[in-house]
């Protein structure tokens, strides 16, 4: 059985992987320019990705007896498209903060498969965090 921390922090997850989906889907569209053709395809892929973790982490947490959020956290879209970009490596940093504490306390609480999926999610998160590193600096 899993404590009721990680149950909440498993919803935290949730709810962030909500908020950026939301978020980077509506960047999509809106990016604009130059700046936003080059990212806009990126942004819809990193979007979908974004709600497949959210899926996976709820369908983890609903077999670990809790309830699934259904809220996300403050969504943040920003008016330029470099904007946009600093707001979601931002996002991307906050993930890889709070996968890394999940995955120390489910290991701590010997719930391998929680951390095994978080690993996986956690190396989608640094890829994420690269690709916006890597426009801010062009």
């Amino acid at each position: 059985m899993v404590s009721e921390k990680l149950k909440s922090l498993l919803n935290d997850a949730i709810a962030r992987e909500i908020q950026v989906s939301i978020q980077y889907l509506w960047q999509h569209v809106l990016a604009k320019g130059f700046e936003g053709e080059t990212v806009k395809g990126k942004l819809k892929e990193i979007a979908i990705t974004e709600m497949k973790h959210a899926e996976a982490i709820a369908e983890r947490l609903a077999y670990l007896g809790g309830t699934p959020t259904t809220k996300p956290t403050p969504i943040t879209i920003g008016n330029t498209v470099r904007e946009m970009i600093e707001i979601d490596k931002k996002e991307e940093e906050k993930a890889i903060e709070l996968y890394k504490e999940i995955i120390k306390v489910a290991r701590e609480e010997g719930d391998i498969t929680t951390a095994r999926l978080f690993e996986e999610i956690l190396a989608d998160e640094e890829e994420h965090h690269d690709f916006f590193s890597s426009v801010l600096e062009g």
